[in-house]
């Protein structure tokens, strides 16, 4: 069975994507995460694929995106100022090709990805999610088309608590916040995070139709 490392794991979204693809999964992050499903590791995650990245066939990287969200943009606008994240987007893609090794950076619009595929849940059977996010890889991806918009509403995952807010204009499709936490893991196929993790996460399906092409490649090469 293929190794895939996955950095930043978080509670593990990605990681059971990898998971149901095929691959052994052995996640990193840098906050203890009790409800990762897998071998995890307490870990900076550049110290940690500097020593060990060479150990696995592939490897996720998905580094924290709170500097490209349209939540930070909108406080911007709002308030003139926003908290400052960090920008390790090129950090990461420096650290994975050291490793020689397959990779694939996840992260959200507006982040300085060297984008390839954009994936949106509607077009990966979860019809009420869009959550459109950008990967990057050094090995060719293909995704489908996005088909969010023909649906009649989408839920969002994020925010302080699960309040059933519209966060769309009246005029405009129905787009509101998941109304509780058990609606948020049904939508996103997430059962086993608590809210503050889930609003951070991607869903499974994601990884699990790039992992389908990694371990395509893999095979073959």
């Amino acid at each position: 069975m293929p190794k895939l490392l996955a950095l930043f794991c978080g509670a593990g979204g990605d990681s059971v994507g990898y998971h149901r693809a095929g691959f052994k999964v052995v996640g990193v992050d840098h906050l203890p995460q009790p409800r990762y499903p897998f071998e995890f590791h307490q870990a900076d995650a550049f110290e940690y694929v500097r020593e060990h990245g060479h150990k696995f066939d592939a490897i996720h990287a998905g580094p924290p995106c709170q500097k490209y969200t349209g939540m930070r943009r909108i406080t911007l606008s709002r308030f003139g100022h926003a908290p400052e994240h960090p920008d390790l987007i090129a950090a990461t893609r420096e650290a994975l090709q050291a490793t020689g090794q397959v990779y694939v950076i996840e992260n959200v619009q507006g982040s300085p990805l060297q984008t390839q595929i954009i994936l949106c849940g509607a077009s990966l059977g979860l019809p009420h999610i869009a959550r459109h996010r950008h990967f990057e890889s050094n090995v060719l991806l293909f995704a489908p088309k996005c088909t969010h918009r023909s649906n009649e509403y989408t839920i969002g995952v994020y925010g302080a608590r699960p309040d059933g807010r519209r966060v769309s204009y009246r005029h405009h499709r129905l787009c509101r916040v998941a109304n509780s936490l058990e609606e948020a893991q049904i939508e996103m196929g997430i059962d086993w995070m608590i809210w503050s993790e889930i609003t951070q996460a991607i869903p499974p399906v994601y990884t699990e139709y790039i992992g389908k092409q990694l371990i395509t490649y893999l095979t073959n090469r």
